[in-house]
Order: C-alpha cells, then sequence, then structure tokens
C-alpha cells in the first residue's frame, strides 16, 4: 500500500501524523512525504538556518522510514500567494506519479491559513475519477493550529493506536529543536504527549492519533 502525506511545512507531518507514519512503516507499507515550504536564502533567511532546515528534513525522514521525502520549497508563511492552478498541477504530478491509495494532509480549519491552502490543493484528488487507487482521505490534527482553529472544530472520527510508535514521534519531533519549546509553549514534547493521552482515551488505547474521514472506498 502507498501512503502520501503533504505537509505545509516541516513538522507538521509528525505532529499530525508521525505515529501513523511509522506504524504503516513498520508494517511494510510504502510512505511517502511531500513538504510544501521551507526556508531559501532567496526568501531572505540565513545560510545557517537554511542548512540547519535541511539537516533536521533529511534526518526527520530517515527516523519515520519514509521510501522519498519531496520538497517544494515554496515560500513559507505566503503559500496563497501561489496561483492555484499552478500549485495543484503540480502537487498533482506528484500525487499522480505516487498514485496513493492513502492521502492524509492538513484540516482547512487550521489557523495557520497555510494548511487551508494546502487542503485546497489537494483535495482535487480525492476524486476517484482521477485517482481510481485512493482508498481514503484523511484530515490530520496538528498541534497549535488545530487546537487553536476558531471556526468548525476538529471532529475525528478515525483513532489510530499509536501506543509502540509514540516514543519515536517524539525522538523524531526533538529533530526540530527550532520549533520544540518547553510547556506551555503548544509544540511542546509534553503536549503532543498529552493530546495522545486524550485521544488514547477516546479510542480505548494507551496513546492515539484522531484523524478525519472525508472519503473512504472500499473496493
Amino acid at each position: 500500500m502507498r501512503v502520501l502525506v503533504v505537509s505545509p511545512h516541516m513538522d507538521d507531518e509528525t505532529l499530525g501524523a508521525g505515529g501513523l507514519m511509522l506504524k504503516y512503516v513498520q508494517a511494510g507499507e510504502q510512505v511517502y512525504w511531500l513538504n510544501v515550504s521551507n526556508t531559501k536564502t532567496e526568501y531572505g533567511y540565513p545560510r545557517e538556518l537554511v542548512d540547519r532546515r535541511e539537516r533536521q528534513r533529511e534526518r526527520a525522514a530517515e527516523v519515520l522510514g519514509v521510501c522519498e521525502a519531496i520538497d517544494l520549497k515554496w515560500r513559507p508563511f505566503g503559500l496563497s500567494e501561489y496561483p492555484e492552478g499552478e500549485a495543484i498541477s503540480k502537487i498533482g504530478e506528484i500525487v499522480r506519479k505516487i498514485e496513493p491509495e492513502v492521502l492524509i494532509t492538513t484540516y482547512p480549519g487550521d489557523i495557520h491559513s497555510d494548511h487551508e491552502t494546502v487542503f485546497r490543493w489537494v483535495k482535487p484528488f480525492s476524486k476517484s475519477f482521477r485517482m481510481p487507487k485512493l482508498k481514503r482521505f484523511l484530515l490530520m490534527e496538528t498541534v497549535s493550529e488545530t487546537d487553536f482553529a476558531l471556526g468548525q472544530p476538529f471532529a475525528p472520527n478515525l483513532f489510530v493506536d499509536i501506543t509502540r510508535q509514540l516514543e519515536d514521534k517524539l525522538r523524531v519531533l526533538q529533530i526540530y529543536e527550532d520549533e520544540i519549546k518547553p510547556p506551555p509553549f503548544p509544540r511542546s514534547l509534553e503536549n503532543v504527549k498529552a493530546l495522545a493521552t486524550g485521544r488514547g482515551t477516546v479510542a480505548g488505547v494507551r496513546y492515539a492519533e484522531a484523524f478525519m474521514i472525508l472519503r473512504e472506498i472500499e473496493k
């Protein structure tokens, strides 16, 4: 089975679906990661930061065990400025090449506008006539973005047991040293673990990740 996770920014993939990605990899499935935005010197970021972020991306991909980590390196915090047709076309090239059976991206109600933009670019590929192999389209829950949403609340209808994967998920998050800070900062290891505990309680397991199923096709 082929799984594709599309993240607006580095760390979204692990915050939202790191446990599920690890679980799929450990089960022998093929997991791909498409990251949309990243730092570049031409965006005004210092070379030292750009190089550090690239090392972090490579290390995260290694620990997650993905088959391929694709980074478009588009400008962060301004994805809505890109022409929508061109963005959908570019992402479509990648989606059609991978032909995922499971497609995962961010919740459009997240407080960060890049998350809504990426969802808008990805959703056309949930159509069965465009992606006949797709069986499941999921939205992930991203700490510090989904929990601060101001509109329609995230309403999960899928809970995945990540009890065996949680420690590795936390290990990946520690790679993103610029993004992970002590509590009460929302992107803290303690908060990620607390959310997994709460979701696990709903699912009747110790730790879980929550998702919204937008489309599921039984074939």
